[in-house]
């Protein structure tokens, strides 16, 4: 997974034509809300799939929320990305289990993260452009809060928007 997401942040890193190198990192200690001091933050949901471990029963969410803490340090930038977890609702003690990005839904992401460096770095006006869904997709089912590393961390897009 790491690679696909490299590629395309590198692509869209070198676009930002500032003459600062930009990298970007999996981190899993990250803690959302809380980035570091000089670290600004940036958080994003998308689509995603999952897998259990144990059962290996798959399901999609339209919940996937991925957390972005950043820095530019001279002209060296860094962005830590942590995707958050979900479980599964069939097993008892199902583990969290990683998220799964289609190459599209990781455009999207780093669309957004591009915009956000733009506005956090370099003083650019946000876009004015709603962000919308990309495509459809029909997902069944509610989302599964207690399942939801996000909810229970209190940065999911659903426990926001109530749905």
């Amino acid at each position: 997974m790491p690679g696909k997401w490299m590629r395309i942040f590198q692509a869209k890193a070198a676009k930002l034509n500032r003459g600062d190198s930009w990298r970007l990192e999996f981190d899993d200690s990250i803690v959302p809300n809380k980035p570091p001091f000089g670290w600004k933050q940036c958080q994003r949901g998308g689509f995603a799939r999952f897998s259990c471990s144990k059962c290996r029963r798959s399901w999609p969410s339209g919940r996937a929320m991925v957390v972005f803490h950043m820095r530019l340090t001279g002209r060296q930038g860094t962005v830590k990305v942590r995707p958050l977890r979900q479980n599964c609702k069939e097993c008892s003690d199902a583990p969290m289990e990683k998220a799964h990005f289609s190459p599209t839904d990781i455009n999207v992401l780093l669309d957004h993260l591009m915009e956000k460096i733009g506005v956090k770095f370099y003083n650019e006006m946000p876009a004015k452009k709603e962000y919308k869904e990309h495509f459809k997709r029909e997902l069944n089912g509610p989302h599964e809060a207690s399942h939801c590393e996000a909810c229970k961390q209190g940065v999911c897009t659903w426990r926001k928007r109530g749905f």
